[in-house]
């Protein structure tokens, strides 16, 4: 425990002369000397000093100390104790943003110059550290982070392969090109922009998981023709088929191919894509058909199948009629009547112009006020709204929610509107 006297005189509160600073820098204990060491109102070369203290502790405080000048940070970044370079690299990769540029200065270069040496720290520890702190640094030195995308270790290079802005197309190309280490491929296709060159690099690997991330990323550009015969190549690869059926733009002949192969809750999904016309849509439901009438054998499978393929068929036809402008209440009513639910559900979706997953929740919470706000929002009767809560959502006679006068809503616009949001998630 330092003296009360020490203890006044390192307080924050109080600067210190020169001399005192020199003094205390030269004091017989560590523990003196690391209070003094983590001080930020310090000349540079006191601190330049204690970074070539005898104890560890002293310069692990010199190395998270903003304060030390640029050559004690190169002389850390060179330190035997593998804590005291951890220290300076999370540092240092705080400081880095500025670096780079044809103005370099002397301060800057030595800055740079330390975190190249922390870049080929023999301890992926230390590595990983910098790589962490620059991963989102725009103007950390481009050779420092090429060096890092190359590592031989996954936790130093992942994080500047997922997310420096500093690596451009052409390194990434060519460190796809390089046969990269396990994951280096999967942490490129989680870019948040992966552009068309770089998406037809990883999609020609046989790296199936990075493959799988890279068409769960929306944000990943990727060709028509790479997704085809990424298609041809997945009806074996079952990690592919959920963000196949989930991509965004997804080409006609790419679902058509999908629906082959994909298991039975996939084909919903494929279904009630709403950017598939009218006419794709028609012939992804008739491929789905087809693969039901080749199944030899009946069981559960197959009655899951046939109800996704009957699903996907009604889907399309409440899709094309509103395409047509023939979508109303009348068919709604219809469709009600004869039980075709699915039909219903999206003719709903349409209408109000709500996702059909909201609609399918409000039928599985058995949401009477949900419903009935959909079909106001969809710009329906109240008497089909009494109908839905009856036969979509099951209810009995005594919980339906009845017209109000003259037939209205019974619920003011406000609170309908609220309901959507709630179902919404909003």
């Amino acid at each position: 425990m330092l003296p009360s006297f020490l203890k006044r005189l390192l307080g924050r509160g109080r600067p210190l002369t020169y001399e005192e600073a020199r003094d205390l820098a030269a004091h017989t204990d560590a523990k003196v000397r690391a209070a003094l060491a983590g001080r930020e109102d310090l000349r540079p070369e006191i601190l330049y000093y204690l970074a070539e203290d005898a104890t560890p502790d002293v310069r692990r405080r010199v190395a998270g100390n903003h304060a030390a000048p640029p050559q004690a940070n190169l002389l850390l970044a060179r330190d035997a104790d593998e804590a005291v370079r951890r220290d300076v690299a999370a540092k240092i990769g705080r400081l880095a943003p500025g670096l780079s540029g044809q103005d370099r200065d002397r301060i800057s270069q030595l800055t740079a110059e330390a975190l190249e040496v922390l870049a080929r720290d023999q301890i992926p520890r230390v590595r990983a550290i910098l790589s962490e702190a620059l991963k989102d640094v725009a103007d950390a030195p481009p050779e420092v982070i090429r060096r890092l995308a190359r590592d031989a270790e996954i936790a130093v290079a992942g994080p500047v392969l997922q997310y420096s802005p500093v690596l451009c197309d052409e390194d990434l190309l060519a460190i796809i090109a390089a046969s990269p280490i396990p994951g280096a491929l999967s942490a490129i296709s989680r870019r948040q922009r992966v552009s068309f060159p770089v998406a037809d690099a990883i999609a020609a690997t046989d790296d199936v998981d990075a493959i799988a991330i890279l068409l769960g990323n929306p944000s990943a550009q990727i060709r028509e023709e790479t997704l085809d015969r990424l298609a041809d190549r997945a009806a074996d690869i079952e990690s592919w088929h959920q963000p196949l059926v989930s991509r965004p733009a997804l080409p006609a002949k790419t679902a058509q191919k999908l629906a082959r192969f994909v298991a039975a809750n996939l084909l919903n999904q494929l279904a009630e894509r709403h950017d598939l016309d009218p006419e794709a849509a028609r012939m992804v439901a008739t491929v789905v058909r087809k693969r039901l009438d080749e199944m030899a054998a009946d069981g559960p499978a197959k009655g899951e199948a046939r109800k996704a393929a009957d699903d996907a068929t009604a889907t399309t036809r409440a899709r094309a009629l509103f395409t047509a402008g023939k979508l109303d209440e009348t068919t709604i009513d219809t469709a009600l009547a004869g039980g075709d639910h699915a039909f219903v559900i999206e003719a709903l979706a349409l209408l109000s112009r709500l996702e059909t997953a909201v609609v399918k929740k409000a039928v599985s919470t058995q949401s009477i006020k949900g419903i009935v706000a959909i079909a106001w929002k969809a710009r329906m009767s109240m008497a089909l709204a009494v109908e839905l809560q009856g036969k979509l959502l099951r209810l009995p006679h005594s919980r339906i929610l009845r017209a109000g006068p003259g037939g209205d809503y019974p619920l003011q616009p406000g609170e309908l509107r609220w309901h959507l949001e709630f179902l919404s998630g909003v």
